[in-house]
């Protein structure tokens, strides 16, 4: 496998991890105004 394939299979990872922390970090955020459970169900 050549250099290239090998940088752009690295991008895509990096991009995929990204994009998921990012609704992750989204999602966590609207939840502390909200005022709502992180991954829904009522914890207490």
């Amino acid at each position: 496998m050549s250099i290239a394939a090998k940088r752009i299979i690295i991008l895509l990872v990096i991009i995929v991890v990204g994009v998921v922390l990012g609704r992750l970090a989204v999602r966590g955020f609207m939840n502390i105004l909200l005022g709502g459970t992180m991954f829904g169900g009522n914890f207490l």
